[in-house]
């Protein structure tokens, strides 16, 4: 399985001389997730079979594809093994929900296990950094503080267990992940703080404040998405609570401790009466 996550918090601390960013983020996978299944090749080839017609038109320019043969190389297995692969896509794409990064993940994990590779054979890590920024959270994929372009993952306690509302309003915005990034000024940036208070909050044990549930992103997002402001509005008063959003977006959260499901509950219920795209997920 491949989860899905949530920007608890993300801040932006400055902008790097490869002209990427450096965040600091606290990741949290949640159970809605795609799955994948690994099968040997006989011939040698490796395939991808998805369920999703987007993902199946991207042919070898998929990142489940590119993880695979990104890991085949590293173990120089060139030639020599294979594997079929098939995903079900149930993470939205393009959603801020980083499906495409646990995938890749996912593969890594999954193909190591197929092809018996040992731990000192392959740097799965480095591999994972090569993919993409939130690949490396994705190898673990629980509660972690991400640093640096997303390369720097350290465990820390998850939070008691909760419940999350996703609404995942569909958006087709080219290149969005760059938009969004070059749409930040020096005046988002900021110096970790919240995150940190947020980490000092679940160390002890505390579900998270929702005044400890930050993301940079949330100008830029509401100007560059239309109508996502109109969304939130919506979202806030069926569910008389904070909204926020996950990664660069478009989808928006409510979170809620473990003793309020029938909370959560209705607010799904209450959004699926309104057409929207929403999920109801637990913490992982």
């Amino acid at each position: 399985m491949a989860p899905a996550k949530i920007n608890l918090c993300l801040e932006i601390i400055g902008k790097r001389e490869d002209s990427y960013h450096d965040i600091r983020s606290v990741m949290q996978a949640v159970d809605l997730h795609d799955i994948l299944t690994f099968a040997p090749s006989d011939d040698g080839e490796l395939t991808l079979e998805c369920d999703d017609p987007v993902l199946a038109a991207e042919g070898e320019g998929n990142l489940v594809l590119k993880a695979a043969r990104l890991l085949r190389s590293a173990a120089g297995l060139d030639g020599n093994v294979g594997a079929h692969i098939t995903l079900e896509k149930r993470i939205p794409m393009s959603a801020g929900l980083g499906g495409g990064s646990s995938d890749a993940a996912a593969t890594l994990l999954g193909l190591r296990d197929l092809w018996r590779l040992r731990p000192v054979t392959v740097d799965l890590l480095d591999l994972a950094e090569h993919l993409g920024s939130d690949v490396p959270f994705f190898l673990d994929g629980r509660t972690a503080l991400v640093e640096g372009r997303g390369e720097r993952v350290t465990r820390i306690p998850s939070p008691p267990p909760g419940w999350v509302v996703l609404v995942c309003p569909t958006y087709d915005l080219a290149d969005k992940t760059k938009r969004l990034y070059s749409a930040l000024t020096k005046a988002d940036m900021s110096e970790g703080i919240v995150t940190h208070r947020l980490i000092a909050a679940l160390v002890a044990g505390q579900f998270p404040d929702s005044s400890l549930l930050y993301n940079t992103f949330e100008r830029i997002a509401y100007q560059e998405f239309e109508g996502l402001e109109r969304v939130r509005q919506m979202v806030a008063h069926a569910a008389q609570r904070d909204v926020h959003l996950s990664g660069s977006g478009p989808t928006l959260y409510v979170l809620y401790p473990g003793s309020q499901e029938r909370a959560a509950s209705r607010l799904y219920d209450a959004l699926m009466l309104e057409g929207m795209r929403v999920y109801l997920a637990g913490l992982s």
